[in-house]
């Protein structure tokens, strides 16, 4: 059921944390995979990685940068996906910026035009160039990486949570939209996962320890925790989900 051997997987900012994780996973069982990010060294460094793994059987992955906040840049990122693959049977829309940490009243103006471009944005353009092959083909999967910032009110990351609750919002209505044609969208919100993105949270001793505190599970996450939800989604596991959003956060938003 968890098996996507055949399957064209595109998954942004995936050179490092989640996204290179959810990578991994993908090509171990058995999708090709589009590593892209904005550095082109840093993405040929990860394919090349990934394609020396040896239990990936005959999968690949290749490497497409590309600055997700440039429409043009995304454009060429699916042309040279479906170049290289043919078409894209799962999307994976995982780069998100944070330039602000602090509360809402001290963001500059700039700050929250980027924010929103690029982790809203930029979402609804990739999604409105990849959707139009899935429907023709009437199958295809769609994966935002959210976060539970998006479900809950914080003090330093509001605009952030803004557009990670739109995001959630997007995969609703692709759901809505496209179900018809086969076609699932879910979110997929992580807690606090060990990455260089969420550095400044882990990093600090009283906000980690304060997280802690009101987590079940007492630890912060690892990135393939995320990618083994990504995979999921992606299979036949999961093909009577759409619409979701899937918190994996240790138990957090519960307490």
């Amino acid at each position: 059921m968890f098996d996507l051997t055949g399957k064209n997987v595109l998954i942004t900012g995936s050179s490092r944390g989640i996204g290179k994780a959810i990578a991994k996973q993908m090509l171990l069982h058995g999708a090709n995979v589009v590593i892209s990010s904005r550095k082109q060294e840093n993405c040929e460094q990860v394919a090349a990685e990934l394609n020396q793994l040896p239990n990936r059987k005959n999968a690949k992955a290749v490497s497409i940068p590309c600055n997700i906040s440039r429409k043009e840049e995304l454009e060429q990122l699916v042309e040279q996906t479906r170049k290289a693959f043919g078409q894209i049977d799962v999307l994976v829309c995982n780069a998100a910026i944070n330039p602000h940490f602090g509360p809402m009243s001290t963001i500059p103006d700039s700050a929250f035009d980027k924010i929103l471009s690029s982790n809203i944005k930029s979402n609804h353009w990739l999604c409105q160039m990849v959707l139009p092959e899935m429907a023709e083909r009437r199958e295809g999967v769609v994966i935002i990486i959210s976060s539970i910032a998006g479900l809950t009110g914080n003090p330093v990351l509001g605009t952030y949570g803004i557009s990670k609750a739109a995001d959630m919002a997007l995969t609703r209505n692709i759901a809505v939209e496209y179900g018809g044609r086969n076609i699932r969208a879910n979110t997929i919100a992580p807690g606090l996962i060990k990455t260089d993105f969420s550095q400044t949270l882990w990093a600090n001793d009283m906000i980690l320890n304060e997280a802690l505190r009101h987590t079940p599970l007492a630890r912060i996450g690892e990135p393939d925790e995320i990618a083994g939800a990504a995979v999921f989604l992606a299979s036949d596991a999961g093909k009577y989900i759409t619409g979701q959003t899937l918190v994996i956060d240790g138990g957090a938003i519960i307490v």
